[in-house]
């Protein structure tokens, strides 16, 4: 009887010892120089269908920074054409602090001189690549988000 359970015990051992799933997920750091390349804007009434817009960003508004920090400070730089005879310039410059939960991927990004803070998740975070959704709550009967992709930018 001994060498029966002997048995079924080594049987459970060789169905359950090894998992090859147990390799550790990359995690890539938010931390560093991002240029945008896109936008889609998402609005979805309570009473209807939504709808979503593409927003291709110009070679110039690809110059545009967004820099997150390692002390969760950060700075958004926008550039855009301007001027009579329009030329790539910067257009804004924001200070922010940020909050980043790498486990629950929310991220939360307040601008220096706002009260409201914008509040999202990342949905992808790879060597190369960022989406970062913000969410806008301030109308309850209609959702609307804003998800911007950004390519990282080698220091």
């Amino acid at each position: 009887m001994k060498k029966l359970a002997f048995i079924a015990g080594l049987s459970l051992l060789a169905f359950t010892g090894c998992n090859d799933d147990d390799t550790p997920e990359q995690v890539f750091p938010l931390v560093g120089t991002w240029s945008p390349t896109k936008e889609v804007r998402t609005s979805v009434p309570a009473s209807g269908a939504g709808v979503s817009d593409e927003i291709v960003y110009t070679d110039c508004q690809k110059e545009s920074r967004w820099v997150f920090n390692e002390n969760m400070s950060g700075q958004r730089t926008n550039k855009d054409l301007a001027g009579t005879t329009p030329t790539c310039s910067t257009i804004s410059q924001r200070n922010f602090s940020y909050i980043y939960s790498a486990s629950e991927k929310n991220f939360e990004i307040k601008y220096q001189g706002t009260v409201v803070s914008d509040k999202g998740k990342v949905t992808l975070l790879d060597a190369q690549t960022l989406n970062l959704k913000i969410e806008d709550t301030t109308d309850p009967t209609v959702y609307k988000s804003t998800t911007y992709t950004f390519k990282r930018i080698a220091q």
